[in-house]
């Protein structure tokens, strides 16, 4: 099965050790990463998306986090 996941942080060193730990954990980047204004906190916060091909099927009560 395929799984996807949306990490999200704020800009900083923080997002970049997200996504190198899902990268070092087998997943691969999927599409460009974002950036937007988060008004409420005023920072920037970034995301990227991510996939990952493993064993099983789908279903909602599946940790993607586990992965």
């Amino acid at each position: 099965m395929k799984l996807y996941r949306f990490l999200s942080e704020d800009d900083t060193s923080a997002f970049c050790h997200k996504v190198t730990d899902a990268l070092n954990k087998g997943w691969e980047l999927y599409g460009s990463p974002t950036e937007a204004f988060d008004p409420v906190k005023g920072v920037m916060r970034c995301g990227q998306s991510v996939v990952k091909e493993v064993e099983g099927t789908y279903t909602p009560d599946t940790k993607l986090s586990a992965h």
